[in-house]
């Protein structure tokens, strides 16, 4: 009811939605409702439970006390959400609590409100909970129990209660459900309009994203700001060209937990990727690239979005501040690219999918759309089979396009569907033979689409979304841990067997490319381009509470909770030390105004 209210208090938004789309909005949302109701209903079912076993009234006057806080309680927060949705172009969540020193100007954001009208909405609303809450309760309180049927009542309870984590987590697939769930849409307003109000604000709550203050002012700001963009200035007026192409179709590769120690082109061991190897041969290679992160969802940011990334949080979990990120699809997407996003498990892990709909991909292809006996026993379709759906349709896909295609077969519990090529059990040969099977599978894939037409016309960037521990099983703050390849190659490439050795981040990437290709970078504040001789060479990454800096001079890791380094080369200056403080503290200055 509040969803169809909604709709209609937005009728010129709704208007912009065919019939279909309005259904959508419903069934994607009913999740969501179905777990917000199954979060309430926990306290009143173990009441419930207790009450068939001790038989004690009171039990019963505390779920009517429960539910007579709940009802005016959710209802004011679905009452708000239908102006403030109108001033803040976002569905309610905790933003309102950074207001509370200073509520005037909350209430300025929903200045032309009809309060009349709405508070004539929420009283009626909340008499018919009130009444339907009583006749419910008036059937409970009445029925007689029988002693004998005791053992009975107590197991169905029971199993009522247990039976609500599935409603809770969404159903019985492998991640728990989250906002992505009900994006659907390329119009931002009908996945909006799929969100349940009061389950946003619940899981706002849960993330504390209400905290508006940086716990990383280590200077005064504007010291802190000249530092950044000392770093940033200045630049050439012009780069080597690598392209043969001025448009050419391009083909982004994220490999799962890709790091370069394992690569035999980066110095590694030469057995574990011969394909990645022969392949360095035929193009680009990036040998000083840093991972931005230690997760998939804050890698994907840092690679897409050429944003940097949070400690213990990640700006993908909010899609309403990656509204507001500038994206290599969207940018492409105006030059007329058909775009497109490939994965083989399920793009609702950490809210990618909201981030991938709001960079405005025209097609997303995951676990779904490939058969369960693909599948490992965890994440989702294995990598020779989901780089095969991508041959299959690059075939037939329309130039030019932007594909991105994300591998997950080299995470955890690293399993393959080939014989292992080293011996052992232990989990570090483990990882090794997951990591040689993707290398395999993309040797099979790059044999077949050299000979495809679309390949000289077309740039691979291969690169992955983050380091790994092994092998060596480095500190959790390592600059090893954090570093990854990054390769270009494709028949769209003018040059071949390049090594590029400056220092970079992923942030980097996606503004190199599009100034290969003529195209303006401004938007992307936290980025350089690699190939710019005049840029200062440097990577910065961050792990829990804490960031990394490696320039020339070396590498220092710092602990944000201790406030002092952890591991400093001795050639790392004072102002190596300032600087990285002074990018930790002005990206999540930036982070929490998105």
């Amino acid at each position: 009811m509040a969803r169809a209210i909604f709709l209609v208090y937005h009728s010129a938004k709704t208007d912009t939605l065919s019939f279909l789309e309005t259904l959508k909005v419903f069934g994607y949302g009913f999740r969501m409702d179905i777990s917000f109701a199954a979060y309430l209903s926990v306290l009143p079912f173990l009441l419930f439970l207790m009450e068939v076993a001790f038989r004690k009234a009171i039990l019963l006057k505390v779920i009517r006390i429960y539910t007579y806080v709940l009802i005016p309680l959710v209802l004011l927060l679905t009452t708000m959400d239908l102006e403030l949705y109108a001033a803040w172009g976002f569905r309610l969540d905790t933003t309102p609590l950074q207001y509370l020193n200073t509520p005037a100007e909350m209430i300025a954001s929903a200045g032309a409100a009809p309060v009349g009208l709405l508070t004539i909405q929420y009283l009626i609303f909340a008499a018919l909970a009130i009444w339907a809450f009583r006749r419910l309760s008036h059937t409970w309180e009445s029925s007689p129990h029988h002693r004998q049927k005791l053992l009975l009542e107590l197991g169905v309870s029971l199993f009522l209660v247990a039976l609500l984590i599935l409603p809770i987590r969404g159903g019985w697939q492998q991640i728990p459900l989250n906002q992505s769930d009900v994006y659907f849409s390329q119009n931002m307003f009908a996945n909006h309009a799929g969100v349940n109000v009061p389950w946003n604000v619940m899981q706002s709550l849960l993330r504390k994203s209400y905290n508006t203050k940086n716990p990383y002012e280590y200077l005064e700001t504007k010291q802190a700001e000249a530092l950044v963009q000392e770093i940033y200035t200045p630049k050439s007026d012009s780069v080597p060209s690598l392209l043969n192409v001025k448009r050419p179709n391009v083909l982004f590769i994220i490999l799962e937990s890709y790091t370069a120690k394992l690569i035999g082109a980066y110095g590694g061991p030469s057995e574990v990727t011969p394909n990645l190897n022969a392949l360095a041969k035929e193009g680009i290679l990036f040998s000083n690239i840093y991972a931005s992160g230690d997760r998939s969802e804050k890698g994907m940011v840092a690679l897409l979005s050429g944003y940097p990334v949070q400690t213990t949080t990640s700006i993908i979990k909010t899609p309403k501040k990656t509204e507001r990120l500038p994206q290599l699809a969207a940018d492409l997407k105006k030059e007329g690219y058909f775009t497109s996003y490939y994965y083989g498990g399920e793009l609702a892990f950490a809210n990618i999918k909201s981030f991938l709909i709001n960079g405005g991909y025209d097609k997303l292809v995951d676990k779904s759309d490939f058969p369960s006996e693909s599948y490992n026993s965890k994440w989702g379709a294995h990598d020779h089979i989901l780089l095969d759906r991508v041959q299959q349709d690059l075939k037939t896909m329309k130039s030019p396009f932007l594909m991105t295609v994300f591998t997950l077969s080299s995470h955890e519990p690293y399993e393959v569907p080939m014989p292992a090529k080293f011996k052992g059990q232990d989990e570090e040969t483990q990882f090794k033979n997951a990591f040689h099977y993707t290398d395999w599978a993309l040797g099979r894939f790059f044999e077949e689409a050299k000979k495809q037409d679309w390949w000289r016309n077309t740039v691979v960037v291969l690169v992955a979304d983050h380091g790994h521990l092994f092998p060596g099983r480095d500190a959790n703050d390592a600059p090893s841990k954090f570093k990854i390849p990054l390769m270009m190659v494709g028949g769209a490439l003018a040059v071949k067997d390049t090594v590029i050795s400056s220092i970079g981040s992923q942030t980097d990437i996606v503004p190199t490319l599009l100034q290969q290709m003529g195209l303006p970078t401004h938007h992307y504040a936290w980025s350089k381009n690699l190939l710019d001789a005049k840029t200062t060479p440097f990577a910065f990454y961050v792990f829990n509470d804490g960031f990394g800096m490696v320039t020339p001079d070396g590498a220092l890791t710092f602990d944000n909770v201790s406030k002092k380094p952890i591991q400093r080369d001795s050639t790392v200056t004072d102002k190596q030390v300032e600087q990285g403080k002074a990018y930790m503290q002005t990206s999540f200055d930036d982070f929490l105004k998105k």
